[in-house]
């Protein structure tokens, strides 16, 4: 059995960590780099840093903060935000990352999933989906840029073709959740890890440690993602992990 990992996530507006709630509302957290280091020696497993705002204002991931942050962090990191190019992807990895996370890219370009995974790897190639039940409540759709803008696409049927593409994870956000900290969306989750092969991070609504327990216990998530909770020192990653470890979760302490 697969180990469970904890990630926490690193949101980045103008060189600096912040944090909302259902995508707007936006604090000043802190610099990411140190940020990143501190959370690399609190026993995360991953670390994924988001550009948020890079997509939708048209420009470039910041390539110098992520550099930065590789020097000081030997755990995986996943870069996503403003990546819309096999040589986006080439930069970031070359700057020290080990996986790239493409959104609107991917929706926009699906065929930049298959060129990346074959030219780096599919394990390099992460697909982050950012969905929201519809009001019919019949399923969810996809949201890009930041989630300004409905694609009207059945996440479904978005994973399961981002997996034939050549997508080597999923990272799940529910904008329902995302903020909230009423819990991970484990209906969305359940739908989406149904209908893949490929590990899905849980993203969007960690209140407490129990959501943590709740979201490998009720789902097949692979990973479960929080940022506030972890911003804010509400929670610190060790706790979780010993938490999960008393109720039988296979964690990496």
């Amino acid at each position: 059995m697969l180990t469970k990992r904890i990630i926490p996530c690193l949101d980045v507006k103008a060189g600096r960590v912040v944090k909302g709630v259902n995508f707007v509302g936006l604090k000043d957290v802190g610099d990411p780099v140190q940020i990143a280091e501190i959370y690399s020696e609190a026993g995360a497993d991953e670390i994924v840093f988001l550009d948020i705002t890079a997509t939708y204002e048209e420009r470039k991931t910041m390539i110098d903060v992520v550099r930065k942050t590789a020097e000081k962090v030997f755990i995986p990191l996943t870069v996503g935000g403003g990546i819309n190019t096999v040589e986006d992807f080439k930069n970031i990895l070359r700057a020290g990352a080990d996986k790239v996370s493409i959104n609107s890219a991917a929706v926009k370009n699906p065929n930049l999933i298959t060129e990346a995974s074959r030219k780096f790897g599919n394990q390099c190639v992460v697909v982050a989906i950012d969905g929201k039940l519809r009001e019919d409540k019949t399923g969810w759709d996809v949201f890009i840029s930041g989630g300004r803008v409905n694609t009207k696409l059945d996440a479904i049927e978005w994973a399961k073709k981002a997996e034939s593409l050549g997508a080597g994870e999923i990272l799940l956000t529910s904008m329902d959740a995302d903020g909230t900290k009423g819990g991970y969306d484990i209906n969305f989750l359940n739908a989406i890890c149904d209908s893949v092969n490929i590990p899905v991070i849980a993203s969007g609504g960690c209140g407490n440690i129990e959501h943590f327990y709740d979201v490998f216990d009720k789902t097949d998530a692979d990973a479960a993602l929080a940022a506030s909770l972890f911003h804010y020192k509400e929670l610190t990653i060790p706790e979780v992990k010993r938490y999960l470890k008393n109720k039988n979760v296979e964690i990496r302490l």
